[in-house]
């Protein structure tokens, strides 16, 4: 875990940096402050909007009492593609544009469903339930009206 964190917050930061240098000397200062700050707002704004129809599919199907754990990945996913695009990087941009086309997300979301069905260890319990038998009550008391004098 420590090498993924070294690895996303020390050395994608200086890959990123050597690129955009790069870029800089290649085709000009100018040119590469405006891709950051167009790649920026308009990835911001994309995300926006996804995010938005993603949310109002949420409550769509919540409201039919279906789960939406699809869309709530995908709603993870969106958000995460805005905080990398707001981000000055191409890596980052490239990233985080991918994160905001539909049919990369589906890819993504089936391969995390098949890496968390392979680690996922199912066991069972044979013993005896805890709950009663059917016809049983669970509490056994006595009980009469509210208005018997008795």
């Amino acid at each position: 875990m420590l090498a993924y964190l070294l690895l996303l917050f020390v050395l994608l930061p200086l890959v990123e940096l050597a690129l955009l240098l790069w870029l800089a000397e290649q085709m000009g200062w100018l040119f590469t402050l405006g891709l950051v700050i167009f790649t920026g707002v308009l990835g911001a704004s994309l995300a926006r909007h996804q995010g938005l129809r993603c949310w109002m599919e949420v409550q769509r199907k919540l409201n039919r009492g279906e789960l939406p754990a699809d869309n709530l990945l995908d709603g993870l996913m969106i958000l995460l593609a805005g905080a990398v695009l707001i981000t000055p990087g191409v890596i980052t941009d490239a990233a985080g544009f991918a994160l905001l086309v539909p049919p990369v997300r589906r890819a993504i979301r089936k391969a995390l469903a098949r890496r968390l069905r392979s680690r996922m260890v199912v066991t069972s319990f044979t013993g005896r339930s805890p709950f009663p038998p059917d016809g049983e009550d669970v509490i056994d008391v006595d009980h009469r009206p509210v208005d018997d004098p008795e």
